[in-house]
C-alpha cells in the first residue's frame, strides 16, 4: 500500500471484522512502526467488540431459555440501602431485537452511559415501568414487604399493557410475588431483561432524587442520591431528617449526633 501512516490508521479506525484480514495481509510487509501500531490497536478493537457482541447475545440468549421474548418480564430493585428517598423497582419487557449496546448491570456503567442506554431501552421495550415505594411506608411496614409490594407493583403496571407474560425473571432472592416468577442470583449481569430493568429503575430513581435535591439541598441528595456517605450522615446530624429520609434507617446516624 503506497499510503501515509496516517491514511492507514484512517482505514483500520474504520475497518470491521470482515475488511481487517485484507488489510492486515497488505499490510504485512510494512515495517513502519506508526503502521504495526495501528494494525495492533485495530486487532484490539475487533477483539473488544467480539467479545462485547458474545457478552450481548449471552444476555439475550439466557432470556429466550424462558420462552418468546415477548412473554419474558425482567425486574429489578434500586435504592434499597438508601437511608433517603423512595424504593425503586423496574420492570422490562425487551424484544429480542434490536440489540440495546452497553446493556449490563446498571453498576457496571457511568451515568452518562445510563443515560444513554436508559433512552435506547425506553424506545426498544415492549412495556417498562418503574414502581416506588415512598420512605413513610418503609418505615411503616418494614423493608421485605416493600420490596415485594414494589416488585409487585411494577409487574402489574407492565402487565396493563397486555403482554402474554409466561415469566417473571426476578433478580435476587425468591420473593412469592408470582406463580411465573423465576430468581436470577445476579440477574442484572444475566438476563437482558433485568440488566434493562436495572438500568431504568436506577436512572428514574438517580433523577428523581436530583429534584429532590432542589427542594432540600442541604443534604447533597444529587451526589450521594440518598445513601449513607459521610457527606450525607453529617448533614443528618446537623439538621435533623427531612419529610423523604427513611427515619427507621437512620436512629444509628441521629444516635451518634447526640454525644
Amino acid at each position: 500500500m503506497d499510503l501515509t501512516v496516517a491514511e492507514i490508521r484512517g482505514l483500520l479506525a474504520a475497518a470491521d471484522a470482515c475488511e481487517f484480514p485484507a488489510l492486515e495481509e497488505a499490510l504485512a510487509a510494512d515495517g513502519r512502526k506508526g503502521v504495526r501500531s495501528a494494525v495492533e490497536a485495530c486487532r484490539r478493537r475487533l477483539a473488544a467488540e467480539a467479545a462485547e457482541e458474545a457478552r450481548l447475545e449471552a444476555l439475550y440468549a439466557f432470556d429466550r431459555r424462558w420462552g418468546a421474548a415477548e412473554t419474558v418480564v425482567g425486574l429489578d430493585e434500586v435504592g434499597r440501602g438508601a437511608v433517603a428517598g423512595p424504593l425503586a423497582v423496574g420492570a422490562v419487557v425487551l424484544p429480542d431485537s434490536p440489540r440495546i449496546p452497553l446493556l449490563n448491570d446498571s453498576k457496571q456503567l457511568t451515568p452518562a452511559q445510563r443515560e444513554e442506554t436508559a433512552a435506547r431501552i425506553k424506545e426498544a421495550a415492549l412495556a417498562w415501568s418503574v414502581y416506588y415505594i415512598e420512605p413513610a411506608r418503609i418505615d411503616g411496614e418494614g423493608m421485605a414487604a416493600c420490596l415485594r409490594a414494589a416488585f409487585k407493583g411494577a409487574l402489574d403496571e407492565v402487565e396493563g399493557a397486555g403482554l402474554p407474560l409466561s415469566t417473571v425473571l426476578v433478580d435476587g432472592n425468591p420473593l412469592g410475588i408470582d406463580a411465573r416468577e423465576a430468581n436470577v442470583v445476579k440477574g442484572d449481569g444475566t438476563s437482558a431483561a433485568i440488566a434493562a430493568a436495572s438500568i431504568v429503575a436506577k436512572v428514574e430513581r438517580d433523577r428523581l432524587m436530583v429534584q429532590l435535591s432542589s427542594t432540600f439541598p442541604q443534604y447533597g441528595f444529587s451526589s450521594h442520591k440518598g445513601y449513607g456517605s459521610a457527606e450525607h450522615i453529617e448533614a443528618i446530624a446537623r439538621y435533623g431528617l427531612s419529610p423523604v429520609h427513611r427515619a427507621s434507617f437512620c436512629r444509628a446516624f441521629q444516635q451518634q449526633s447526640l454525644f
